[in-house]
Formats: structure tokens, sequence, C-alpha cells
């Protein structure tokens, strides 16, 4: 059973939802002139009006409070704040935010925020290359003492990084994301920078916020092994030390997994550069919860050297595109033959969700929120203008069981946010494949349509269970 406190909430990210991409003193991010790059995302989208959240956000957080949402999480954009990445404030930036917050509180939702959601100013890109050097540590400290300077009055629970394993890889080992690079001795150098840069912001946020909660979100999706063939089981084993504790033991242990430092060095002949001061950094780091994006399970199988390589995901929303991938002489990500997928080929599994949480708990036994849930699929809207997405209701009723599941296993979990709020533009799929519990009109086509909010059926479901869950408590 769920606790009272419970936080029943929901996600966006700012350069999914805004828009006003240079409204009001904002440059641009690096996500603004990726998106320039012909191919780079479905049917050239970008997030020049997004859903229009910038001057709609009192529309929506009036969704938000006739649903009852208790909680609501958010991103900060970072050009928004410092437009050259650094020095001077941009006041309007301050004020939107402020307001966006005050707006929730006065309608009783508990804020969250998310310091950095991958949208990094192209100023500091352009300067210094970003996340490669060490100087971004510095300004990702400055950024955040100025968010926590302005609204830690307010805000007693922030994100620090979102996904960094995802903006990591994608950004610097699969060129799917900015600044588009495919160079793992790179890759694994600005993580580490990252980790620094997290873990030194956390250490101000015990300083200057001490009634205050902090955590990354991390993206898990827990290994299974095909089968119990020995050598799957020994390359799943392995795959859970890259994938996943790689990023978590850095987070809660300060320490790297000897096996993956071991790895890089003998197989890959990478090497990371971690100064004298490095680790005392990271261990002095220390989160408060751990936040958690889940949406699916990964299954694998040892592959032979002549086995399959790394093919890229299916970003075309036609089911079945997605084949066999994986680094020959290691591993293969493969289907599960017990599970259903959607139509991006993204497995559902709610009972991974709870060995998910149940794994997370057995090693770091930390408090967890769960910072993104939920189902990305073609929504339609019928001719008297209903949304009937018996799909997600499904998705999310089932996820939310496992949940409940996981808590009397003894996970400590305090809050769940659904992704998304309101529709909003999908990072490489543009605005066809739809997460909102609110459908926004917002198409591809010419990037048209009116922008009107209409309430999903998994509004109502959302609304109701909230309800049902307070009249428990």
């Amino acid at each position: 059973m769920f606790d009272k406190d419970f936080l029943w909430g929901s996600a966006s990210a700012a350069y999914q939802v805004e828009g006003a991409h240079l409204t009001d003193g904002k440059s641009p991010s690096v996500w603004d002139e990726f998106v320039k790059i012909p191919g780079k995302t479905f049917n050239g989208t970008t997030g020049k009006v997004a859903v229009d959240h910038y001057h709609r956000y009192k529309e929506d957080v009036a969704l938000m409070a006739e649903m009852g949402l208790k909680a609501y999480r958010f991103s900060i954009a970072w050009s928004r704040i410092l437009p050259e990445g650094r020095s001077q404030v941009n006041q309007a930036g301050i004020e939107f935010y402020s307001n966006l917050i005050d707006e929730l509180i006065a309608h009783e939702i508990e804020p969250i925020i998310t310091i950095y959601h991958w949208d990094l100013p192209q100023a500091l890109q352009d300067e210094y290359k970003g996340w490669e050097s060490r100087r971004i540590i510095e300004d990702f400290v400055s950024y955040a003492r100025i968010l926590f300077q302005n609204f830690g009055d307010r805000v007693k629970y922030w994100v620090t990084l979102n996904e960094q394993n995802i903006f990591i890889n994608f950004g610097y080992n699969l060129a799917m994301h900015p600044p588009g690079i495919k160079d793992p001795q790179r890759m694994y150098q600005a993580n580490h920078i990252a980790n620094l840069a997290n873990a030194s912001v956390i250490s101000l946020f015990h300083e200057m916020v001490p009634d205050g909660k902090i955590g990354p979100s991390f993206a898990y999706s827990p290994a299974y092994a095909l089968d119990c063939n020995p050598q799957n089981v020994l390359t799943t084993d392995f795959m859970e030390d890259l994938n996943s504790h790689f990023w978590l033991d850095v987070y809660l242990w300060g320490r790297y997994p000897r096996s993956v430092i071991t790895y890089l060095k003998d197989k890959k002949h990478i090497s990371i550069n971690i100064l004298e001061n490095d680790l005392a950094i990271l261990k002095a780091g220390q989160p408060d919860f751990l936040g958690i994006n889940y949406y699916q399970s990964n299954t694998f199988a040892f592959n032979p050297i002549d086995g399959v390589g790394q093919l890229a995901m299916n970003t075309s929303g036609k089911k079945s595109k997605q084949k066999e991938s994986g680094e020959p002489g290691l591993y293969k990500r493969v289907q599960n033959p017990y599970l259903e997928t959607t139509n991006w080929d993204w497995e559902i599994d709610p009972t991974g969700l709870r060995i998910a949480l149940n794994r997370l708990t057995s090693r770091y036994d930390i408090p967890i929120l769960i910072t993104e849930n939920g189902l990305g699929e073609y929504d339609q809207l019928t001719k008297d203008g209903q949304i009937h997405d018996d799909y997600r209701i499904n998705y999310l009723e089932t996820h939310i069981q496992a949940i409940e599941q996981a808590i009397a296993d003894g996970s400590q979990v305090f809050g769940y946010c659904t992704w998304s709020f309101t529709d909003l533009l999908s990072w490489l799929n543009g605005y066809q494949k739809r997460y909102g519990l609110v459908y926004v009109d917002r198409q591809e086509a010419e990037q048209s349509g009116t922008l009107q909010r209409i309430k999903k059926d998994s509004y109502y479901w959302y609304k109701y269970f909230i309800q049902k869950q307070k009249n428990l408590g």
C-alpha cells in the first residue's frame, strides 16, 4: 500500500515542451543547433515551438490541478537562465520559472526541478566542447548555485542530471544526440567529467538547501539472460555492470566497477583520466535519493566473434524493425520471447520494474523516485474529439502495481511521475510518438496544429486513481 504522502506526479523537459526557443533573452542550446542537421529528427521536427508550454503554463498547471496531481517534475533550460552559459543572468528566465513554481504551489502541486535535461547552452559547446572539458564543472556548479539561490526556498526536490547514461552514450558514442560524435574514448572521458559535475552540485546543494533532497535520474533497464546457458548468464552479468553499475556505483559509492575498468583498458584500450582528488569529489557528492526512469528491460545473449554488430534503434514507429544488435565477441541484445512490444519495439515489462526496484534496493538501499515511466504510442483523435488510450491506462496501471509489489518487498519508493503530462516533442521521433495524459494538437506536417489541449481517457483514469489513493490514505 502506498504512503499517504506518496508523490503522484507527472513530468516533462524544457526543450520538449516550452518552445519560445529564442524568446525573452534565451540563447540556442545544442539541441536547437543539432536538429538543423538533415535526417537527425523525424521529418526535421524542432523544439522552436514544441507545445508552447512557455506561453501556456497556467493552462497546463490548471489541468494538473484539476487532475489532482501532487507533483510535477520539469527541467530548467540552462540557456534561458544563462544565455552564455555563465556570468550574466537572464532575469526573464528566472521570472518564468519562478512564476511556474508559484503557480504549482498555489495549486498544491510539489515542484520537482531537473537542473539538466540535455539542453546544454550552445555557447559552451562552441567555447570548450561542453562535457569534454573540465571547465564545465565550474560552470555547472555556478548555474546550479543560481537556481538554488532563487528557487531553493520553495523547491525541496531536485534532480541533477537526467539520464547521464543516455545523453553521454547517444552524444559521444552513437552520434544520435548532440554533439553527434562516435568516439568511445571521448565518451568515457566526458562521462567522468559529468560525474564530477553531478557530485559537485550535490555537495553544493547540501550546503545551500539543507532541508531539501537531491539525486540524479538514471535510465535503468534491468538485464535478463536469454536462458540459463552459463555463457549467456556471464554475458548478462557483465552487461549489468557495463550498462548500469558503471554509473550507479559512482553515484552511490564514488567508484567505478573494476570489471568495466578492466574491460575498457584491456579490450577497448580506453583509459579514463582520473585525477588525484576526483574520487574524493565523487564520494563526497552522495545523493539523498535515486531517480529512476523505467521503460523496458533488456535481454542479452553471448555474441560470437562473427556475430551481429551495433545497429541503430528503431525510430520509425514501424513494429518489428529492431533487429538483434551488439558487440561481436561480447554480447547481443535479443528479443524477449515472453514480452509484447510497442510500435517502436520497446518491450512492455511491468514485472521488470519490480525487478529493477528490488535489485536497486538490494545493492544500494536508497530511497527511489520514479522520475519517468510511460508509453509512447500513436494516439487517434476521434471525430467527437476524444482519445481512447486504453493501452496507456493498462501500461500505467500494471507498472504502478509492480511498484506497490516492490514496496511490499522492501523498496523505499516515495513518488511516481508519468512520462509525460502533455504530449510533447519526442527527441528523435517528432510529435507522432505521444506519451501524454493530455493530447496536444501538434502535427509533423509543417509542424502545424492549434496546440489545443484535450484530456485523454488516461487523464481521467489517473485523476480517479489519485483520488482513490487519497481516500485510502
